[in-house]
């Protein structure tokens, strides 16, 4: 994955802090760093998963797209549809009406 963070996971654990007479608690940095580094845990975990579903995703996208360029090249350009029995049906209809109109 490509650094996108400034910081890593062992970086915000690792993270010294100076000891000054108005500094911060140490206690309190500490637990408020645990804090953060389960979220950044579960971020990277979620973003892992959200990474390869996306992959996943993208392979079935061109392997559809591979399939409809495959299925245009058999297909022939102008194709008349086959009539089905009810348009044949249709047609002796009207063409029977026609002829025997006029007797």
């Amino acid at each position: 994955m490509n650094k996108l963070f400034e910081l890593s996971i062992e970086d915000i654990l690792n993270k010294q802090f100076h000891a000054d007479l108005k500094g911060y608690n140490t206690l309190e940095v500490d637990e408020f760093l645990d804090l953060v580094i389960k979220d950044y845990q579960t971020f990277h975990v979620k973003m892992k998963e959200t990474t390869e579903t996306m992959r996943k995703y993208e392979n079935t996208i061109e392997m559809l797209k591979e399939t409809i360029r495959q299925y245009e090249e058999n297909q022939p350009v102008n194709v008349t549809p086959q009539p089905t029995n009810v348009d044949i049906l249709k047609r002796l209809s009207r063409l029977e009406a026609e002829v025997f109109k006029n007797r």
